[in-house]
């Protein structure tokens, strides 16, 4: 049974945003002090990803760990009410994201995932990973033309 009244939960619900998360906009900073520009929720790509390096043929996708299922992560388990509901709507946003990144890979993109968790516990860690994963993206278009 849910402890909240309906328009208690929807508040709550109504909070949470899709778009200019915390973690999203950490990355994105990062990204902007070390001279990498990129768009917004690109449309035109497939999965609208949250960050688009256009020059690295990249797309980052800063994923949240319970919207997305991260799999043997403390941040993530199905909520104990509605469980059916939940496992549901995670699964379905899990193959939607694996359909986003295959289109993309298809189509010559790199795609890099960063999970919530991996942010907090060693930002700077993960914040170098992608920057070699950019600059690597960046070397194999001049190689191949």
């Amino acid at each position: 049974m849910d402890t909240l009244t309906p328009s208690q939960r929807h508040k709550n619900m109504s909070a949470i945003h899709s778009t200019a998360t915390k973690p999203e906009i950490r990355v994105r900073k990062w990204l902007w002090q070390r001279g990498f520009r990129y768009r917004l929720n690109v449309k035109s790509v497939p999965g609208k990803p949250d960050v688009v390096l256009r020059k690295y043929r990249t797309a980052v996708f800063v994923n949240g760990c319970f919207w997305h299922g991260h799999e043997n992560c403390k941040k993530f388990r199905v909520p104990k009410t509605r469980t059916e509901f939940w496992s549901e709507k995670i699964s379905r946003n899990r193959r939607r994201d694996a359909k986003n990144q295959e289109i993309l890979t298809a189509n010559g993109w790199q795609v890099i995932v960063i999970w919530e968790c991996e942010l907090d516990s060693d930002f700077e860690k993960t914040m170098r990973k992608t920057e070699h994963l950019l600059n690597q993206n960046l070397l194999r278009i001049f190689k191949n033309g």
